[in-house]
Parts: C-alpha cells; structure tokens; sequence
C-alpha cells in the first residue's frame, strides 16, 4: 500500500518455468500497487511443506510469452487468451473485482525463498537466488 503496509489477497497464481505468474486489472488496489512498488510475496502450502516466495513483479507484454501463459491457465481450466492489443489477457469471466479485461500479466522474479517442511525431520531453509 501507499503507506508502507502489506497488501496481502489470494490471487490465482500459476506456476509455470520456474515462477509464479499473475493477473490483475490496471486499476484494482494490486495493480496500483505494484505499478508503484514491485516487491511482493506469495505464499503457497504444497505436500508437507509450506513455501514463501519474495521477489519482484515484472508486468508481461511480450506476445509469446503472453500467449503461453494464458494457453497454461487455459490448460487448467481458465479460458484465458491474448487480448487483440497484444498486451494483456482476456477470458469469458474473471474475478468482479478485477475491473474490465484486458488484464495485465505480472512475473514474479524471485529473490529469496523461504520453505519450510512440516514431515520428519522437519526445518525451515531460506534461499536467495
């Protein structure tokens, strides 16, 4: 937020060669957001362990890479396709509260990562990339 303070939301986030990769609307509180700071975090529970991804937001408009995220939420059950600007993403619907498409595709480039594993021995591991 504008005062410093963490903006936290679930998003539907996908992960996809080797990072995490999300959409929101120009105008939502997150894509102001991140427009003005770039740094955020995502935070995913996965088999025994749960995993906190810092980094980055870099928005996507590169049309190759815009068509093969959006074919991979297509994959899994998102109709999402490259808008007819090339720089962003449509879908039949979205969530409300993402405004009107087209939709911005944010990249998440990792600086560190934080797992920390709940089955036997158990422990938490930081990485920085």
């Amino acid at each position: 937020n504008e005062d410093g303070s963490p903006h936290v939301t679930a998003v539907g986030a996908l992960w996809l060669d080797g990072t995490f990769w999300f959409q929101t609307g120009a105008g939502t509180r997150k894509g102001r957001n991140v427009a003005r700071d770039p740094r955020c975090s995502v935070a995913v529970s996965v088999r025994d362990a749960d995993v906190v991804i810092e980094g980055d937001a870099a928005r996507v408009t590169e049309p190759g890479a815009l068509a093969r995220i959006a074919k991979a939420w297509a994959d899994n059950g998102w109709p999402a396709q490259p808008d007819d600007s090339g720089l962003g993403i449509t879908a039949p619907f979205n969530a409300p509260s993402q405004g009107p498409p087209p939709w911005n595709v944010y990249r998440i480039e990792p600086r560190s990562a934080i797992v920390t594993v709940a089955a036997e021995p158990g422990g938490l591991t930081r990485f920085r990339f």
